[in-house]
């Protein structure tokens, strides 16, 4: 499932996302030499300790997971210590370790930003020596093998959704929501402060607006921001005429349409589910979709970091093949955040424990079901478009503004 490449810069990491399988590479058995060097064994030569950071909110979807495997193969894994950061940070502090010769972070849980900041600075483990060890890769959901070609041979797709963009307001604040971008953007300058998105290098939501505004403006080449996104960038810097300020995480949006501060906010499936679940946005919050809408998908992935010992390579690997199991994949649905969640095919909701089926139940909407069925789904941007997205998004949009 992973891109079989020559050592190339950032710039081609992803121009060729062409599977190992398609490309008859074959798999290397088990044992061999690792990208760092060195044999990985088949399993640690006695139990190892790791540190997992999280920069993506994924622990909240995987932490049973990894604990319940923890618990079930003391061999394998003596210990784990979780960490969080953002996914800006990510970059700078794992290159500062590697820099240093001491790479503390073993694991690391990232969404497509952290993992593009680490391709663009080579700075992820190749997984590509050991495709025979993950075989439950060949089992993933058609979107998420997808995800799967986006991240190449850098990381693996553990949970899965199609994301948004969505907008979401409260009825009783909004009982017209606008049905087209060009109606947010006469909402936004009738309203100034009323309409708010996260800083999109680090929010789901903010870089999933950020993505899905050129197929809803009819844009040139949507997966390329440079050169393709003229009336996105246009669409935008009018827009941030009207926007007061943008928060640096997305939970700090749901607080603003919770308390009334903003009226319409950028969402996705989990971000609406979760927070209402949790108590953070009134259940009545309702979302909506924009005329020409298409979902831009998402995904959370495990990468390591260059550096990483043999052993605890050879454990990292036993944990994931266990994490993308169906009995573990059922976990994944949790309280809603990343909806649906699982990554592996044929992982029902009635798989998944009580607790998440009632929260689904209660708080989960039916027209996702058509929603999901009913509209395109698109690939996120590669490494290099996104980096360039996030960059020139800060510089000529929004960096000015967003809340320290």
């Amino acid at each position: 499932m992973f891109v079989s490449r020559r050592r190339l810069g950032a710039a081609a990491l992803l121009v060729s996302l062409t599977l190992v399988a398609a490309c008859g590479a074959p798999d290397k058995p088990a044992g061999e030499s690792g990208p760092t060097g060195g044999t990985v064994p088949d399993k640690p030569s006695g139990p190892v300790s790791l540190n997992i950071l999280d920069v993506a909110g994924n622990l909240q979807l995987t932490q049973g997971m990894i604990d319940q495997y923890v618990q079930k193969n003391p061999g394998v894994i003596s210990k784990v210590t979780y960490s969080k950061a953002t996914a800006p940070e990510l970059a700078g502090k794992v290159k500062a370790q590697q820099d240093a010769g001491r790479v503390d972070i073993d694991v690391v849980l990232t969404g497509v930003d952290g993992l593009a900041a680490g391709i663009d600075q080579n700075l992820w483990m190749s997984f590509q020596p050991f495709t025979s060890r993950l075989t439950a890769m060949n089992d993933y959901l058609p979107g998420a093998a997808a995800m799967q070609k986006l991240a190449g041979e850098y990381g693996v797709t553990v949970t899965y959704y199609p994301s948004g963009p969505l907008i979401e307001y409260l009825p009783s604040k909004v009982p017209n929501p606008p049905k087209t971008a060009q109606e947010l953007l006469d909402y936004a300058k009738a309203n100034p402060g009323a309409v708010q998105y996260a800083r999109p290098a680090n929010s789901g939501p903010g870089r999933t607006f950020l993505m899905g505004l050129p197929y809803l403006l009819g844009d040139k080449d949507p997966k390329d921001p440079v050169n393709g996104w003229e009336k996105t960038w246009a669409y935008l810097a009018e827009l941030n005429k009207y926007v007061t300020l943008y928060p640096s995480a997305t939970s700090e949006t749901m607080k603003s349409v919770a308390n009334g501060s903003a009226k319409i906010i950028a969402s996705t499936t989990g971000w609406d589910i979760n927070p209402r679940v949790l108590g953070q946005v009134p259940k009545e919050a309702a979302i909506g979709s924009l005329s020409g809408f298409h979902w831009v998908t998402d995904a959370h992935y495990v990468v390591v970091p260059k550096g990483v010992s043999a052993d605890k390579q050879s454990a990292i690997l036993l944990l994931l093949q266990s994490m993308l199991t169906k009995e573990q994949q059922a976990k994944a649905y949790d309280k809603g955040y990343f909806y649906p969640g699982p990554a592996i095919k044929d992982v029902p909701l009635s798989m998944a424990p009580a607790e998440s089926q009632k929260a689904i139940a209660d708080f989960g909407r039916p027209e996702y079901d058509a929603l999901i069925a009913n509209n395109p789904l698109e690939v996120p941007l590669d490494a290099k478009a996104l980096v360039a997205a996030f960059d020139r998004w800060d510089r000529e949009i929004g960096g000015a503004k967003v809340k320290k």
